[in-house]
């Protein structure tokens, strides 16, 4: 997909639309519609590639994954997920008298339930397995979060049904099992410290048997099948392109998305009860007035901005959980009786890199022990999907009562959907959540109800309307974060 034929890279971001009825008064039903965000990285695209151990299949999956050149795209290999061994088993691993090569080798619950949260876009934790010590590597782990492509790669990948349905393409490495001996001969001596004699045993006791009996059989499940390393580049290409045109067609269809739900009449933004603008006192027009004109010094922008942000931040905390009541005597001895008591502690700040940053001065000032986290959102250039480049998020996240996402303006709100959505992803509820934003587009706050039911939260200091955005070209400019730091 090209420039010339798609909308701006700024505007786009991925969303499911699903049909819902409602009854009016009269008890008659309506069709409308309902809309949940769903970012790339919820409906990965998964490759499973299997066969021999032997066939090659690590360099057909690691030659598939730098072909598509994609961001976040991970590489799984099903090694990882061996059964840990007791001391008994340890022991004949060692004699190579332990049958690695069965499908009962494998975890394969495990390997499915990784697959299974990364394909529902959860964040995972996958084991890492040792092969000299016949066991896996205590408290190490890999974590994934946010991949938009799977390739899973192992010789059982295909032998699960579980896991044949999680993924999209299914690919079987086929090598005739003297090749497959050679290159495990060469692998297992110079990799994994193996003697000659043990790997030759192992390869007639167990390898090749399970082959013959476990792994041919599979090849039918496969929807390609390609020939050993030396002969498969035009196979693996076509494999390649195939991908490529799947994944465009999911950009696309992400793209006709966003259409409805940027344009749709579910939300009347105006009077949305989660939307709260600043009350336009003259103090408030004032500061906006300053911060739009382009005379205003560098200097006095950081001031006003500082200033409006403050203000912002101080109608945020008006709905600041109440965690007791207490009664209070004051200096001059007067008793208060239920007074409140709220905990500044169970607010955190996430700021969207760059321009939520601008937010850090007013955040220490208003809450000085406020622990703060990051994340980098940037849309596709070629396909506008939004993707997730950095996430920094307290280890306790889920614990805290009100979780603010800082950006100093929104023109898309594709960033701020994905990033609230990153936050729903690591245990954080909806309710929590609190958008806080100087300066948004009507349409960027239509699309954030939209994508979330109308549950999110929304503080703002500006909207800008659709006849502004239309007339205006700041409004279509980045200038906030520019400005407020100097670039």
């Amino acid at each position: 997909m090209t420039a010339s034929n798609t909308p701006s890279p700024t505007i786009l971001e991925s969303t499911n639309v699903a049909k819902v009825h409602h009854s009016d008064a009269n008890g008659h039903h309506s069709k409308s519609k309902r809309f949940q965000y769903l970012p790339p990285w919820t409906t990965p695209y998964v490759i499973g590639v299997g066969g021999p151990s032997g066939s090659g299949k690590t360099s057909v999956a690691a030659k598939i994954v730098s072909s598509l050149n994609v961001p976040w795209t991970v590489l799984i290999s099903l090694d990882n997920f061996y059964k840990p061994l007791n001391a008994e088993q340890r022991r004949t691993a060692f004699e190579n008298n332990y049958d690695f090569d069965h499908p009962t080798a494998l975890d394969l619950d495990l390997a499915y339930e990784a697959i299974s949260s990364l394909k529902e876009g959860k964040k995972t934790t996958i084991p890492v397995y040792s092969f000299v010590e016949h066991n896996r590597i205590p408290n190490k782990n890999i974590t994934i979060y946010g991949a938009s492509i799977i390739v899973l790669e192992g010789i059982y990948t295909l032998y699960d049904k579980r896991l044949l349905d999680l993924m999209d393409l299914k690919i079987y490495v086929d090598a005739d099992l003297d090749v497959c001996l050679a290159r495990r001969l060469s692998r297992d001596i110079v990799y994994r410290g193996r003697d000659l004699e043990g790997c030759l045993e192992q390869w007639e006791r167990f390898v090749k048997p399970n082959a013959e009996r476990y792994l041919r059989p599979k090849m039918k499940e496969a929807d390609a099948i390609v020939p050993s390393l030396t002969d498969n580049g035009v196979a693996v290409e076509l494999i390649i392109n195939h991908i490529k045109s799947r994944l465009q067609q999911k950009s696309e269809e992400h793209l006709k998305e966003l259409i409805e739900l940027g344009h749709s009449d579910l939300v009347n933004v105006s009077e949305h009860p989660s939307l709260h603008e600043l009350v336009p006192t003259n103090q408030v027009n004032a500061i906006i007035t300053m911060l739009l004109n382009k005379m205003t010094s560098r200097y006095d922008f950081v001031f006003y901005f500082d200033r409006i942000a403050t203000i912002l931040l101080t109608q945020v905390l008006s709905d600041i959980p109440v965690y007791e009541k207490c009664t209070i005597e004051t200096p001059e001895g007067t008793t208060i009786p239920d007074a409140l008591k709220c905990d500044f502690n169970q607010i955190t700040a996430i700021n969207l890199i760059e321009s939520g940053d601008c937010f850090m001065h007013s955040l220490k000032k208003t809450i000085p022990n406020i622990v703060t986290g990051k994340l980098l959102v940037q849309s596709d250039s070629r396909t506008g999907e939004p993707q997730l480049h950095f996430k920094l998020l307290p280890p306790d996240i889920t614990n805290y009562k009100m979780v603010l996402l800082t950006e100093a303006q929104m023109i898309s709100g594709a960033s701020m959907i994905m990033s609230t959505q990153v936050l729903l992803d690591h245990g954080v509820e909806l309710e929590n959540i609190k958008v806080v934003v100087f300066l948004a587009t009507e349409i960027s706050i239509r699309r954030i109800l939209n994508a979330f039911d109308g549950k999110v939260d929304i503080y703002v200091g500006k909207i800008v309307t659709k006849n502004e955005l239309n007339r205006c070209d700041w409004a279509k400019a980045r200038f906030v974060g520019a400005k407020y730091f100097g670039w």
